[in-house]
């Protein structure tokens, strides 16, 4: 069965410019159950974990400061959040639930996270709405487990996972691949074991062809045994914050195509939904959606 992190307090108000995207928080677990794909019972609600795992992707001076609201001022603002309790209760939740989710992957193949993706956050500091990195809390937490050693992250959302590279710079055992928007924030970018960035208006064509290209290269060479998806929608031509050219069904090309991938080489596959900011919020749903759908029918 396909589960699937979900708590209510993914849909936590933010302030008044940042509501409009988080109501696929809400929206997305409705439409799955409304048209279908999934029922009540794919779905779990992670909890607030042991301090632990987190402990060991992110510095405790920083994580300390987060829990107890005591960041600078500087600090916030990278953040680009008013911190609250509510938020890093969120995030902390947000995260367990990738942790949570990588286990059902082991499990059943395939995994999902509603909310996660949470890429722009460092060892040390947050940045670009990102305080906790759900994924790389994962990995560690699998390698800790002793349930994967290699691990590969493929970063598909429109913006580089710099956080992600940083907090892997110096760690074989986890591969950071990142395919992104060449002119999109982050606009100082960090340098992942893989970068491909791609030209402002990269179409369905192009997108495909280098992602079929590299993805096979990379798994035969880096043979990992657990693959975290950051499958964001942002890479649609629609989208508010990217700047690539890709369609709706040029996004499920590209679901369908790593899903297939992953699961043609029995490696486990954790997905967490990241960026999508497209003006119509069905638009979002729609792409958000798409990966669910091909996750119930290439797995299950």
């Amino acid at each position: 069965m396909l589960k699937i992190a979900f708590h209510p307090i993914y849909k936590h108000p933010l302030p008044a410019g940042h509501r409009f995207p988080m109501l696929k928080y809400e929206l997305l677990p409705e439409q799955l159950v409304y048209e279908g794909t999934c029922t009540e019972a794919n779905f779990f609600e992670p909890e607030v974990p042991d301090d632990t795992p987190i402990l060991r992707v992110h510095t405790a001076d920083y994580y300390n400061h987060l829990k107890n609201l005591t960041l600078d001022a500087k600090a916030i603002r990278k953040i680009g959040f008013p911190l609250s309790e509510i938020l890093v209760k969120r995030e902390v939740m947000i995260a367990d639930g990738t942790m949570k989710a990588s286990k059902y992957a082991l499990k059943h193949g395939v995994a999902m996270n509603i909310a996660g993706g949470t890429h722009h956050a460092y060892s040390n500091s947050g940045e670009g709405f990102c305080l906790l990195n759900d994924q790389a809390i994962g990995a560690r937490y699998l390698q800790d487990q002793g349930l994967a050693k290699k691990i590969l992250m493929v970063d598909l959302d429109v913006h580089q996972g710099n956080g992600t590279a940083e907090i892997f710079q110096k760690d074989s055992s986890v591969f950071t691949f990142s395919m992104h928007g060449k002119g999109n924030y982050p606009f100082k970018k960090e340098e992942s074991d893989l970068d491909i960035a791609l030209e402002n208006g990269c179409d369905d064509d192009t997108y495909l062809s280098i992602l079929k290209d590299i993805l096979p290269k990379l798994i035969a060479a880096q043979q990992p045994d657990f693959i975290y998806y950051l499958c964001g929608v942002d890479v649609i031509a629609s989208d508010k914050l990217g700047k690539l050219n890709l369609s709706i069904e040029g996004c499920k090309a590209r679901d369908r195509f790593v899903l297939q991938t992953c699961k043609d080489h029995n490696i486990p596959v954790m997905c967490s939904m990241g960026g999508g900011y497209s003006p119509d919020i069905k638009t979002i749903i729609e792409a958000h959606a798409n990966t669910f759908r091909l996750a119930q029918e290439l797995f299950f």
